[in-house]
């Protein structure tokens, strides 16, 4: 694949892992009984009154870091853990956890690639890291 497609499909990967954590997170606060405290509860996830809110503040810092491409890998990593939650479905049969989880694998596959992969060009941290790198440049012909 050509570099110039091979950097450009990171931000694809981007806008579907991180609208969809941004969009999860705003829902955790505007409907906690079904995605929120309420859902936690169900599943069996402990203290869902505290674990509810804060995985919906993680989910919604991460997942904009994500769409700008600014610390990129590093907002991967809070997401991985709270995106572990399919053994407590288990419980309820493997069919109903296979329903359960479908976005949930999708968004786990999704930031394994970006945790390896990167932002792609497109994005804070290749801005960033071309600022370092110009700034290295200049420091060596002084």
């Amino acid at each position: 694949m050509p570099a110039a497609k091979r950097s450009f499909s990171p931000i694809l990967i981007r806008l579907l892992v991180g609208s969809v954590f941004l969009s999860e997170g705003i829902q955790k606060f505007l409907f906690p009984v079904a995605l929120g405290a309420g859902r936690f509860a169900e599943i069996g996830i402990p203290a869902p009154q505290v674990m509810a809110p804060f995985v919906g503040c993680v989910e919604i810092l991460c997942g904009l870091l994500i769409l700008a491409g600014f610390l990129t890998r590093l907002a991967v990593i809070p997401l991985l853990i709270v995106t572990t939650k399919i053994p407590m479905l288990l419980n309820q049969g493997f069919w109903k956890m296979a329903h359960e989880t479908r976005v949930d694998w999708s968004m786990l596959l999704g930031l394994i690639f970006l945790l390896f992969s990167g932002p792609g060009t497109i994005a804070l941290d290749s801005v960033r890291a071309g600022a370092s790198e110009q700034s290295k440049t200049s420091d060596q012909s002084n």
